[in-house]
């Protein structure tokens, strides 16, 4: 590895912009694209880490410091993790794609390094199950792969060297030649010990001083834990075959061990430290028990008064494997998972002697069915697919420490509890009522409030739309939702439920609604840390609504809904899983999206004083990214079609001075690129519409070219996105645009009951304005949709003939029969989605038979004068696959001109590389074809036979 001291950003994109003539976009080109992933950034906001992963390829770690002074990249590096002081990074090594996609993946290596930021010094670990850094970042714990131990520390290679000076103008790529690690524990015993679960075996870690270098190895070890303090770690050692369980407690100042608890029988399983140290709770269960109805005991310990508390089965609750255990973080309460009863998995009679083969209740045992019943409260395929999120459910109990009581939260018929530091309420919900109505109404639940002193529950809303879900102020005073166009807030002593908007004019339902159920919310911003006010968000503006006198006033002071900008707040600390919250006259950021340029900005508000502030002028799509922890820190990218989304670090009071930090914006310069520009038009029913023209590279006035269409809802707010470079099921906007392709993404808004004529007026009309602008050719016009769009895409050919050339991916072609469908994926029914979903129709099959006809594209396809291409996965897991069939055969019947892709085992959309590829090229090649007259392929001149291949050894 090397240092690399950055070149100013001027003169590297200078540099690369000059460095090649411009040349045509390829396959491979896209292949190589890179793409930035989620960045990680130190808690004191110096250090940044991302992963960049191209399309198909090894990916690297890009390592990056706020003051821009050094960067270190590191091949094949993914999964990056930054110490809470930036002190050090940690990276997966990847193997090649070339061994990826050539060996075992259990021959494969599993390698992390870890960096040393300030000197650049790194070592290398191999056959690691994962690694992790200590919250404070002084310590790091790697767990190696079971029955695969690291050697002794004496046998591990020192890889640590001085890095020389820079020599290339380019960063160099961090390696490792650390050696490979030898097993030194692997002597068996004379007799041979009783086989262990798979899930009951341990590995071995190694937890490293990183100031020091000071390690302290332990084997056997299931789980382990740090305190918050940086003062504690703590493991469960479970050594099965000597009959060894412990619970080990290391002081982290001078790695000294303590045994905090020992058996020779009980399996230690679930472990939790309080965040100060004093308290570790473990659940325990006996080690002869098969895993899978084994039940458990819950033991906490206090480890500074070395005392030891065992709480076993109480009041019909009990533990189980999946129990899990979490203490608040003031350390008063310990939240643990329950479960009513353990018991072993039921087995299927078998034949034992002769005459069982002729035992009917021996024979029947082995049958396989599965009985649908009217009055279940989910379809069969539903169940089944939750069968092990059911068999992995606990109900949530609370320990309160003050007074050792242990109180039930969460039951059968209220399962669901929201964690919370809230001391006296949390929120908790539950389907159960509405579980066989969810297959035609969508989802609701009942919110209650529970107590936590008690687990008594207080009923706040019935039958509330699952995606509205209230939220409840820090101190469990009040709680706040979303109902029926109105924000409501509820006073948790009085129990009084009050309108906050009611006296209101502006709208806080969704104003761009347009399915045939109620009109969701906007949301609900932060919470003040005190509870004494609650941000609201409503089409453009944010609202602040005083807890106490209910008043509210915009906190954006109505310039959002003056300017067509919607403002939300953005870039605060989250302590999670707990949501954020603000305090009073803080100066927070906002993001505002422009609903006329569809770009983005940075603002800033103060709490508590109406008023917004411009911080930055942008013709460009940002993004915030992350936020640092203990510094006012904020990384985020900025992109337009014609510019990479990179990724930059500013403070969050001024990201108008932000600094750029990657540089992957020259992977675009040796091509021809194109622009994206917004277009306006009105439908056929005079509606105002928006939609995303992007011209070809090379584009000339007056010029009709080849145009391509793609959409799904509503897609003008890509007007600044950077196109996405990947193969998937999708066409590639930079492809096209480089081989001469206009590419139109247009926005469609439904009437409900008419999804399919909705579509067509929205895209006919705007195909017909490109074609008055003088951009498209009228004789080259395709359409390219997916998933809904696919039914969209399918429909519009019944109905016009603008359209010369149609790929539809994954389309319902008859709703009569996709509505009582299933959707594989989720085992649910489809026909909510009829009702009150995205198909919009509104009623039932049986209510409204002809809106289900009059919207299929199968009762049309006669009418069809379009060449069509059908994509389906015959694993689909959203729409069933058939559907492609159905459309397919009519089609054929038909005499169409028609050709369908079954991708074999391949779901809703394409997985496989292989396919992927495939679907690109044939999808172009069609188009091609069609709309710019290039020569058939003998694929779709005269199909494919089917053929079998040998198989691979």
């Amino acid at each position: 590895m090397k240092l690399f001291n950055l070149i100013p950003l001027a003169i590297c994109l200078s540099f690369s912009a000059h460095a090649a003539p411009e040349r045509a976009l390829s396959l491979d080109d896209i292949m190589h694209f890179e793409t930035l992933q989620q960045p990680v950034i130190s808690d004191n906001g110096k250090v940044i880490a991302v992963q960049a992963t191209p399309d198909r390829g090894d990916s690297r770690a890009l390592i990056r410091f706020s003051d821009n002074r050094k960067q270190y990249e590191i091949i094949n590096g993914t999964d990056v993790n930054v110490s809470a002081d930036g002190k050090f990074v940690l990276a997966t090594i990847e193997a090649t794609l070339f061994d990826r996609e050539t060996k075992k993946k259990d021959d494969l290596p599993h390698q992390i390094v870890l960096l040393n930021t300030e000197n650049g010094k790194q070592q290398q670990f191999d056959k690691v199950n994962s690694a992790s850094f200590s919250d404070d970042g002084h310590f790091l714990v790697v767990k190696f792969e079971a029955n695969k131990p690291e050697p002794a520390e004496s046998e591990l290679a020192n890889t640590e060297s001085k890095i020389p000076e820079p020599t290339t103008s380019e960063p160099i790529a961090l390696k490792s030649t650390a050696s490979e690690t030898k097993n030194t524990n692997n002597a068996k015993a004379d007799s041979e010990p009783p086989e262990i679960e798979k899930a009951d075996k341990g590995a071995d870690i190694r937890l490293i001083n990183l100031a020091t270098e000071q390690q302290t190895q332990l084997s056997d070890v299931t789980r382990f834990v740090f305190d918050k303090t940086g003062n504690y770690f703590v493991a469960a050692v479970n050594q099965g075959e000597s009959k060894l369980h412990q619970v080990v407690l290391i002081t982290l100042d001078n790695q000294t061990q303590h045994q905090l608890y020992t058996s020779t029988d009980e399996h230690i399983e679930a472990l939790a430290m309080s965040d100060d140290g004093q308290y570790v709770a473990v659940t325990k269960g006996a080690a002869s028990a098969i895993r899978y109805g084994r039940e458990y005991n819950m033991l906490l310990i206090d480890v500074q008064q070395n005392k030891q508390q065992q709480f076993a089965q109480s009041e019909g609750w009990t533990y189980n494997q999946y129990s899990s255990l979490q203490f608040s973080k003031d350390g008063q309460r310990l939240f643990v998972g329950r479960v009513p009863k353990v018991e072993q998995q039921a087995e299927l009679a078998d034949y034992q002697k002769p005459n069982d083969v002729f035992n009917p209740e021996i024979i029947t045992a082995k049958k396989q069915l599965r009985i649908w019943h009217g009055d279940d409260a989910k379809i069969k395929p539903q169940e089944v697919k939750e069968y092990e999120q059911e068999l992995k459910r606990t109900y949530l109990a609370v320990l309160h420490l003050d007074s050792n009581t242990l109180v039930q939260l969460a039951d059968q018929m209220v399962p669901d509890v929201t964690y919370g530091e809230q001391t006296r309420f949390l929120l908790a919900s539950s389907d159960v009522p509405y579980q066989k109505m969810i297959t035609w109404a969508g989802f609701y639940r009942d919110v209650y409030l529970v107590d936590v002193s008690n687990g008594n529950k207080i009923p706040v809303l019935t039958q509330q739309p699952s995606g509205e879900m209230p939220t409840l102020s820090p101190q469990a005073k009040y709680l706040a939702y979303y109902q029926q166009g109105n924000v409501y807030l509820y006073d948790v002593a009085s129990q009084r439920k009050i309108n906050l908007t009611a006296n209101i004019s502006t709208p806080f339902a969704n104003e761009d609604h347009d399915y045939p159920s109620e009109a969701p919310g906007y949301g609900f911003g932060p919470w003040l840390a005190d509870g004494s006010a609650i941000t609201v968000y409503d089409k453009y503006d944010v609202w602040q609504f005083n807890s106490a006198s209910k008043q509210g006033f915009m906190l954006t002071n109505g310039e959002g809904r003056k300017q067509k900008t919607q403002f939300r707040i953005v870039g605060l600390v989250q302590d999670k899983p707990l949501p954020a919250v603000v305090n009073n006259a803080e100066t927070v950021l906002l993001q505002g999206y422009s609903h006329l340029s569809k770009a983005d900005g940075f603002f800033s508000v103060k709490i508590g004083v109406a008023g917004v502030n411009r911080l930055t002028e942008s013709n460009s799509k940002l993004t915030l990214l992350a936020r640092a922890d203990k510094a006012a820190t904020v990384v985020f990218s900025k992109q337009r079609y014609d510019l990479y989304p990179d990724l930059y670090i500013a403070d969050n009071t001024s990201p108008q001075k932000a600094v750029q930090l990657t540089t992957l914006d020259k992977q675009r310069k040796p091509f021809k690129w194109g622009n994206a520009e917004l277009v306006h038009w009105r439908d056929g029913d005079g509606i105002k519409m928006d939609g995303v023209l992007i011209k070809p590279a090379n584009y000339q006035a007056g010029k009709q070219y080849p145009t391509l269409v793609y959409f799904y809802r509503f897609m003008s707010d890509r007007l600044h996105a950077f196109p996405d470079m990947k193969l998937n099921h999708r066409p590639n906007f930079a492809w096209y645009a480089d081989n001469g392709y206009a590419i139109f993404l247009p926005d469609i808004r439904f009437e409900i009951g008419y999804p399919g004529i909705s579509s067509v007026k929205a895209l006919t009309a705007g195909v017909q304005k490109l074609i008055e602008m003088g951009v498209s050719d009228p004789n080259a016009i395709g359409i390219q949709g997916h998933s809904w769009a696919g039914y969209q895409s399918a429909y519009a050919v019944t109905q016009t003939n603008i359209f010369k050339a149609i790929v539809t991916g994954a389309p319902v072609s008859n709703m009569t029969s996709a509505y009582s469908g299933i959707r594989h994926g989720s085992g649910l029914a489809r026909q909510f989605q009829y009702e009150t979903g995205q198909s919009r129709i509104g009623e039932s099959l049986f209510k409204a038979p002809q809106k289900y006809i009059e919207n299929s594209p199968i009762f049309y396809v006669d009418r069809i004068q379009t060449p069509m291409m059908i994509m389906f996965g015959d694993k689909d897991d959203a729409v069933p696959w058939e559907q492609g069939v159905e459309l397919y055969l009519a089609m054929r019947r038909a005499g169409k001109d028609v050709v369908f892709l079954q991708y074999e085992d391949e779901p809703h959309h394409l997985k496989k590389y292989p396919n992927k590829l495939d679907y690109s090229i044939k999808m172009k090649q069609y188009f091609d074809h069609y709309l710019k007259g290039a020569p058939a392929p003998d694929w779709l001149r005269q199909g494919e036979a089917y053929r079998e291949y040998k198989k691979a050894d």
